[in-house]
């Protein structure tokens, strides 16, 4: 199969107790993943619409973060009953590239959506007249659009290059040997335009919003609440790409370069399995987000309870 991420080794160099870690961590921990998911941001999907009318671009971009999460998650039980099955993948090459294609999508657009959501609370503490003037609703819509086609796009070459073969017809989720070279080059390129460089977007206008905000000023409470909302998008967003994405791109690429070294086979593998399930985690920290930092999000779900 070649896709980079799914990076599981199951040539023979792998011991069992590799093979058994794997087969006990991913169904687990996809499962629940999934449960987790589905109700978080199912359910943070429905207030996204129940405040539409009162659309903010903030609201905008956790919104199609939330329909990128809902997106990734349904097929989180194929992926679990894989692994249930022996790695036995019974659901056919074009579903499995779907599968495939489906994560990269999710974490690709969930980094960009981050990011953005980092520049729009920078630019309002920093720059807060320049907000109300350069962003728009009717340009957050174009910057989401820009935003899926580019990752869609990008990740197309996994619908069009076959995930099973010949050698292994029933193999959908684990790496081969023959394809590492030609996945080192494309990690490369995925490692900085992917996450390298909206890391580096995040931490430099984070530091400008912790700067501006130890001015001492004595601000009205309408421009408290948005400073405590660009506090805890700061932590919150810093915090998920710390957990789910550093470790994931971190791994990836040592995995790439040192999959022949036999020694370090386990330990990679075993590391692979989990930075993996820690990137899919993404989509249940969300929700956490949205409560925190959504605009009248907080409100408006304490009112469906209470209804």
């Amino acid at each position: 199969m070649s896709q980079i991420g799914s990076f599981n080794n199951t040539s023979n160099s792998d011991s069992d107790t590799v093979v058994d870690f794997k087969y006990a961590v991913y169904p687990t921990t996809y499962l629940t993943i999934f449960a987790l998911s589905v109700f978080g941001n199912g359910l943070s999907l429905y207030v996204f619409l129940k405040l539409y009318k009162k659309k903010t671009l903030v609201n905008i971009f956790m919104m199609n973060l939330a329909i990128s999460d809902l997106l990734f998650v349904w097929t989180l039980p194929f992926r679990a009953s894989y692994y249930l099955m022996n790695s036995d993948w019974i659901f056919g090459d074009i579903f499995c590239r779907i599968v495939s294609y489906s994560l990269y999508v999710n974490m690709y657009c969930s980094i960009y959506f981050l990011t953005v959501l980092s520049i729009v609370r920078f630019v309002a503490i920093v720059h807060p007249f320049k907000h109300l003037k350069l962003i728009t609703v009717k340009y957050s819509r174009i910057i989401c659009a820009v935003i899926w086609g580019f990752v869609m796009t990008a990740s197309s070459a996994l619908l069009f290059s076959g995930n099973t073969s010949q050698k292994y017809p029933k193999k959908c989720l684990d790496l081969q040997r023959e394809s590492i070279q030609k996945l080192l080059m494309m990690n490369y390129v995925v490692l900085i335009v992917g996450f390298i460089l909206p890391f580096c977007t995040i931490i430099f206008c984070y530091v400008l919003v912790i700067k501006a905000l130890l001015k001492p000023r004595a601000p009205k409470a309408k421009i408290r609440a948005s400073h405590k909302k660009a506090v805890s998008t700061t932590i919150i967003t810093l915090f998920m790409f710390l957990l789910c994405f550093l470790p994931y791109h971190i791994l990836r690429t040592v995995y790439l370069l040192k999959s022949n070294d036999d020694n370090l086979s386990k330990l990679l593998t075993e590391g692979a399995v989990i930075t993996h399930c820690l990137a899919a985690v993404n989509s249940c920290l969300d929700p956490v987000l949205y409560y925190f930092a959504g605009e009248n999000f907080k409100e408006r779900l304490k009112s469906i309870y209470k209804r």
